[in-house]
């Protein structure tokens, strides 16, 4: 992609832009001699595995890298070079011009403070507002982002909201000053299809209204396709293939980008296989490894927060070598039933069973020996891990402190982990922010792994893998799961996905479960009209048959607005 277009007209200019990190004593590349442009009221989206320099060289141009790294290049922002300007001016510039959705909320929102305040906080410091003004213009933000009552979410802190509110609130804050220029890193990595389909529209919208331009960091072919203009393909810190998102969809040259492509997950393209396999035998299924049986599950009262129902009226049943997947919009309980699957939140009614043991009523000391039994992958890998533990060290401890290993054992066995992810043996002694959002996810995944549980809570274990590295991880996952025989409650909203890896899916919706089945009751045949329109909203990752059923549903909306 070459600068061809005047500087009036564009809107940021990257050339030659380089990122090393200074690592025990040697620079390792992050991105090599970047050059691209983006234009006015044009998205460009920047896909390849993580680890191949995407966030690292989009950081960079606002000077948000640690202190370990090198830049080189020229960076120009509206004809003016920011590489080098003065901290105060680049201040200036971050969140008023340039603006950008991280990819992990829960570690890029002060847990300290309300996200109310943190959005007023970004307004009051670039508009001169009142208090109430700001108040007013934040709740009119989260409205637009389609945060669950609003006025309540204001008062919220981030640790009381979903993986998929916390995104939002992100979202809500990056767009609070109308920037001319937006970087949205993994911007839908949290939410579920339908509040997707809606960010991706308030992100054309904003485009379109203000002339702004966006970079779009994403695994998410699907997303790609249904927003972007032009592409740019990275595989180890080189660009290896751009064009416009037609070109490059259809006739992708580099050999990466079409092994990219090929990884793909397409709804409905699954096989049978599956589902024709029995999860277990006829003894076992009488026993299942989970169930819930009229449970309702409660959150207190915290400060100006009210007591509330997060789940009711659950009955659901998991049996050995069996996965079931567990679907719905974000804030509707799916992660809260994973939580108490594995003994994290208490149930208010019902009897929940985990691997044999009544824990309804259980105290610390009876969960003690379900640890051992159970394994779980958090939804958000950078907060889930100690910050201040090599990954090595993370991976190891539930097998010490569970007493399996010990000394070269231990070693032995955090190598062998490390392979079962595709992480490098050498990335034992890293820290978690030396790993990009994909391998973080990958250490969290060994980490479940390293008991070899019968039950495994997997929370969006995907959500931060690129499509390459998600097919082998689904590959991996259905291996170990029918060598282990391990039953599997796989919480996700991506329902491709959800596609190839689940026996059986269940969808939840505001706390309760609205529909039950087999993968192809549920996804071919769904009888619920909350699942319709979950199904309705998944982007396909092909740019033309998207346009078109994005087409299709504008127009139906306007049809429907005439009528009523």
């Amino acid at each position: 992609m070459t600068p061809t277009t005047t500087a009036a007209e564009t809107v940021l200019e990257v050339t030659d832009l380089g990122v090393d990190f200074w690592v025990d004593g040697t620079f390792y590349p992050a991105a090599i001699d970047l050059n691209y442009v983006v234009k006015r009221g044009e998205v460009l989206a920047i896909v390849g595995e993580s680890g191949s320099g995407k966030s690292s060289s989009s950081m960079a141009l606002l000077g948000l890298l640690p202190a370990n790294a090198k830049v080189s290049g020229s960076v120009k922002l509206l004809g003016r070079e920011l590489r080098g300007i003065p901290q105060a001016e680049l201040r200036s510039v971050r969140g008023n011009q340039i603006a950008v959705i991280f990819q992990e909320p829960m570690t890029a929102l002060n847990p300290v403070y309300t996200i109310g305040f943190q959005i007023m906080e970004a307004l009051r410091s670039h508009f001169d507002l009142n208090p109430t003004q700001a108040k007013e213009r934040a709740i009119e933000l989260l409205t637009k982002v389609e945060m669950p009552d609003p006025a309540t979410a204001f008062y919220k802190y981030p640790h009381q909201l979903s993986g998929g509110q916390r995104q939002r609130a992100m979202i809500a804050q990056s767009i609070s000053c109308d920037p001319v220029l937006l970087i949205a890193d993994e911007p839908t990595t949290a939410l579920d299809v339908t509040v997707q389909a809606e960010i991706i529209d308030l992100l054309r919208s904003l485009r379109e209204r203000l002339d702004s331009a966006i970079i779009l960091i994403t695994h998410d072919m699907g997303v790609v396709a249904d927003l972007a203009d032009n592409i740019l393909v990275m595989k180890d810190g080189l660009a290896v293939e751009s064009g416009t998102v037609i070109d490059v969809f259809t006739k992708p040259q580099h050999p990466y980008t079409k092994s990219l492509l090929a990884a793909v997950p397409h709804l409905g393209t699954a096989s049978a296989q599956v589902n024709e396999q029995a999860p277990a035998n006829a003894e076992e299924r009488r026993t299942p490894v989970l169930k819930f049986a009229d449970v309702a599950i409660d959150y207190p009262k915290r400060g100006r927060v009210p007591a509330f129902r997060a789940a009711e009226h659950i009955n659901l049943e998991i049996y050995p070598g069996e996965i079931l997947g567990l679907v719905g919009e974000s804030g509707s309980g799916k992660t809260t039933l994973g939580r108490a699957s594995v003994g994290l939140l208490p149930i208010a009614e019902g009897t929940l069973t985990v691997v044999g043991h009544d824990i309804s009523h259980a105290n610390n000391k009876d969960l003690r020996p379900l640890r051992r039994k159970t394994g779980i992958v958090f939804q958000d890998p950078g907060s889930s891990l100690n910050p201040r533990m090599p990954i090595g060290q993370s991976i190891g401890e539930p097998l010490l402190l569970a007493g399996e290993a010990k000394g070269k054992d231990l070693d032995k066995r955090v190598q062998e982990l490390l392979s079962q992810v595709e992480l490098p043996t050498s990335y034992r002694n890293r820290y978690p922010h030396e790993l990009s959002g994909g391998q973080r996810q990958r250490v969290g995944i060994a980490r479940a792994l390293a008991l070899t549980p019968e039950l495994l809570v997997a929370d969006e274990p995907t959500s931060a893998l690129d499509v390459s590295v998600q097919a082998r991880f689904l590959d991996l996952l259905q291996e170990l799961q029918e060598r282990l025989q391990f039953a599997c409650l796989f919480v996700s909203h991506d329902l491709a996905v959800v596609d190839i890896l689940a026996h059986r899916i269940a969808v939840m919706h505001r706390g309760r479960l609205v529909e039950q089945g087999t993968r192809d009751e549920i996804l071919r045949n769904p009888q619920d009209p909350y699942t319709q329109r979950l199904i309705a909203a998944v982007p396909l990752p092909d740019p033309i048959a998207q346009r078109e059923r994005r087409e299709n549903r504008v127009a139906s909306k306007a049809q429907k607005g005439r009528t009523s």
